[in-house]
């Protein structure tokens, strides 16, 4: 396999705004447009969403797993099992990285797991170390800690200035899942 990409970056998206996850199904999106290959790996998730759906149209280019348990997440009431899966993400994603066959690499909401307990910053930084040159790896998820944005190569920073939910609207299938 030849690699798309001669130098791969590291990308993280966080913030409290709305748009990490949205951001980096669309770099999937660009990606899958030239044939380059994909991996999402999605932490605290394990819901039939629209993004899902449309991966599942994107094989063989798009390979995707989730590591969460159904339901909603919610700091401070981590139990064994969100830690075990938290740990078997992160595991599954130092494969894929070793393994080096993705031109694109998504650890979606990994942010949000390490700022909720779920793993430390360093485990991440450690895996993001055996990133291989050629992989651009983007890492998602509110709370990117001080470790995580100095090992980046480009941070956007999602702002909410205006959300519906502040006018009671909820999320909606299509758009927020």
């Amino acid at each position: 396999m030849v690699p798309a990409l001669k130098q791969g970056l590291v990308q993280v998206y966080t913030g409290e705004g709305k748009g990490k996850t949205t951001a980096a199904l669309g770099l999937i999106l660009r990606a899958t447009g030239w044939q380059f290959r994909s991996y999402l790996l999605q932490f605290m998730k394990h819901e039939r969403t629209g993004e899902i759906a449309a991966l599942r149209l994107l094989a063989p280019y798009v390979t995707f797993e989730q590591f969460g348990r159904p339901g909603f997440f919610r700091p401070g009431e981590a139990t064994p099992e969100d830690i075990a899966l938290a740990r078997q993400g992160l595991q599954r994603a130092r494969e894929v990285l070793v393994a080096g066959e993705y031109d694109l690499v998504v650890l979606d909401e990994v942010n949000t797991a390490v700022s909720f307990g779920l793993l430390t910053e360093q485990e991440l930084l450690d895996v993001v170390a055996v990133r291989p040159r050629h992989v651009e790896l983007v890492l998602t998820g509110r709370g990117a800690g001080p470790g995580v944005l100095a090992a980046a190569d480009l941070v956007t920073r999602m702002v909410d200035e205006k959300h519906p939910l502040q006018r009671g609207v909820g999320a909606r299938r299509g758009i927020e899942f």
